[in-house]
């Protein structure tokens, strides 16, 4: 059954937490009726449907009753061996007298184990129908007045078949009580041990995409030659878990020198495994993968031990399902507040402008380029001074190209410092640095299935450039303090206002990094070189901010376009919406107003005559200042870029009465 038909699992009984509910599959799937009791509160907290069926009540009516509805004359036992059970950790109650719903008796043997919910002891309990209650239970007195709790006193030679019943017992309850992969498998393999001893015991998980074994967990001694560490890798061809896979069905191997017959039984011969079992782990139809259990002596494991065997790999595989959902859960989760948190970000980035405008045949090339490579997934290298609309281009790249209905991330290479730059790209593992608090995803992750955009992509540091090279190349990258590599499905659009070929003589820029980059380059003209695109833009901006700040500006003089067409606009279209909207605000009237942005005919670019030096130097600070949006003074500010401390440029600045309009 695929997990979308499966039914709601009931839900969380009141007094428990969603952890529980994470784990309620295993308990209600369970091979015994099940209750889980408060003995403090002598509450029933929950039941699976087993147990439901045995006592004749619905789940939710028994989660309704407590305990001495369903157990009247028989608390004072009860009670005594909840005592016992929490002294102990486990313990059996034969004959227990319980009550259906239709007033009938069930005699049932109870066998019981401690579990921690929520910090508090509870009681799991595993009931047994034993027969009809006999005379003397039925008579017994409300106060246990036929002797003392009978609770069974262990034999005096241990049972094997009661001792691995306990074993499973306390394999169901490590199920529940435990989540995390290393907790859950060496609880398991302690309980394991005390029936089915091991040198070795391994998990593996089948990967079918890649046709391999991921190595889950592992436990026991070193073994030579092998390797020892978790999410390692493992043929399927010519290994005992392959051979499981295949058959679904146990591998015995009582006499590795007589019984040689896969390929890895040499190497776990020469490892110093003699006998070995392997059965697989099979939920819901479903093959998970194996447990694997080895040892250094031959003959160490029986048919009766692959039986017993399966019956954990049962549980173990439902452990294993409900755990790979819980982590894709918390991964889902994880990657979901990082995506809002990107996108609050971007909601805070207000975008230069919605649509690309312009019918010159410079642009009309740029569109005719965007149609050509949008449809594949080749890395496109987007070059444009700054304001040309770079992350436009990129924006109408993702949403033409089949990757529209997943995301577009954008990295801005230049605003983060070097030492967060590579967290931010391939993220971080919990504790990989200080204040590294939890483990979070990065920018290639949040875009796998859709489209990066690296911004800037001319500042990335030196030492990033190479494990960007291998993201292109390979598809997969390692996170902060992971040694293990994370693939990815993403394409890569780089955008630049920097000559990155004079980067690679100047040695700034790797060339193997800049020839994967630019499979596909786009150069975005600048704005003196599409001139008859201006009145276009004009109309367009007008009309958006006159629009927000509900004026009406039907049109613009021919002074004006002719003013705003003579202008070389260094800033690009950023710094003409910049004076739009300035100029939108200061209109009065149906006509639109520059106001003291109007250039005097010695102050245009474009106009003949001579200019004094201070009026070159008052255009040319104000022409980097627009460049950079007025940022003076961090590392892409104007002070940067003329070569001057930030106070030198604020005194100039106020000298020649440059400021921000």
């Amino acid at each position: 059954m695929d997990r979308e038909d499966r039914p709601e699992p009931p839900a969380t009984p009141s007094g428990l937490t969603a952890r529980w509910d994470s784990v309620r599959t295993l308990f209600e799937h369970a091979r015994e009726a099940l209750l889980l009791l408060d003995p403090e509160r002598e509450a029933i907290l929950d039941v699976n449907s087993l147990a439901c069926r045995l006592l004749g009540y619905s789940r939710e009516a028994l989660l309704s009753l407590p305990l001495d509805a369903i157990c009247p004359n028989q608390m004072p036992r009860l009670r005594a061996f909840a005592r016992s059970v929490l002294q102990a950790g486990h313990g059996q109650l034969p004959d227990l007298s319980w009550v259906t719903q239709t007033s009938e008796a069930v005699l049932a043997t109870v066998s019981a184990s401690v579990v921690d919910i929520d910090g508090r002891p509870c009681l799991m309990a595993f009931v047994r129908e034993s027969g009809e209650p006999s005379r003397a239970e039925s008579d017994a007195t409300p106060d246990g007045s036929d002797g003392a709790p009978r609770i069974e006193p262990p034999p005096a030679e241990p049972d094997p078949s009661r001792q691995r019943y306990r074993v499973l017992l306390e394999i169901n309850n490590a199920i529940i009580s435990n989540l995390s992969r290393d907790s859950l498998f060496h609880a398991i393999t302690e309980a394991l041990r005390q029936v089915v001893p091991f040198d070795r015991a391994m998990l593996p998980l089948y990967d079918a995409e890649k046709d391999v074994f991921q190595t889950f967990a592992l436990a026991g001694r070193v073994l030579p030659g092998h390797v020892h560490d978790v999410h390692t890798e493992i043929r399927r061809h010519g290994t005992g878990a392959g051979w499981v896979l295949d058959h679904r069905q146990p591998l015995l191997r009582r006499n590795l020198e007589a019984e040689r017959e896969l390929a890895a039984d040499e190497m776990l011969l020469a490892g110093g495994i003699h006998s070995y079992v392997i059965v697989p782990l099979i939920a819901r139809g479903r093959t998970l993968g194996a447990l694997f259990l080895g040892s250094s002596t031959p003959n160490r494991y029986s048919a009766e031990d692959v039986g017993f065997l399966e019956e954990v790999g049962q549980q173990i595989a439902l452990a294993i399902e409900n755990m790979l959902a819980y982590e894709e859960i918390a991964r889902l989760r994880a990657r979901l507040e990082e995506e809002n948190r990107y996108l609050q970000e971007e909601i805070q980035t207000e975008h230069n402008f919605e649509e690309i405008i312009g019918q010159s045949r410079a642009v009309k090339r740029v569109f005719k380029a965007i149609e050509t490579v949008a449809p594949t997934d080749a890395t496109v290298l987007i070059i444009g001074e700054t304001g040309t609309g770079k992350e436009l281009v990129a924006r109408a790249l993702h949403h033409l190209s089949p990757r529209r209905g997943q995301a577009l991330v954008k990295v801005n290479c230049a605003a983060l410092p070097a030492g967060l730059i590579e967290s931010e790209l391939f993220g971080h593992e919990k504790g990989a640095f200080t204040g590294a608090l939890v483990r979070r995803l990065g920018r290639f992750e949040l875009a796998h299935g859709g489209t990066l955009l690296l911004d800037e992509i001319g500042d990335l540091t030196p030492e990033l450039q190479p494990k960007l090279l291998r993201v292109l190349q390979e598809g997969e990258f390692e996170r902060v303090g992971s040694p293990h590599p994370t693939r990815v499905d993403v394409r890569v659009i780089a955008a630049t206002n920097r000559d990155l070929e004079q980067a690679i003589q100047a040695g700034r820029f790797r060339a193997d990094l800049y020839y994967r980059l630019s499979v596909f380059p786009i150069r975005l003209p600048p704005l003196r070189e599409r001139v008859e695109d201006i009145p276009h833009l004009v109309q367009y901006f007008t009309h958006r901010y006159a629009t927000r700040l509900g004026k009406r500006i039907p049109s613009v003089q021919a002074p004006t376009m002719e003013t705003l067409q003579a202008y070389l606009w260094p800033g690009n279209v950023r710094e003409l919406e910049n004076v739009i909207e300035r100029a939108v605000i200061l209109s009065q009237g149906a006509y639109l107003d520059l106001g003291g942005w109007l250039p005097t005919p010695g102050a245009s670019p474009r106009a003949g005559g001579i200019r004094t030096l201070e009026e070159l130097e008052r255009e040319h600070i104000r022409a980097i200042l627009e460049m950079t949006e007025w940022q003076v003074s961090d590392e892409r500010g104007a002070a940067k870029l003329l070569g001057m401390k930030p106070t030198t440029l604020e005194a100039r600045m106020k000298k020649l009465g440059i400021r921000r309009q």
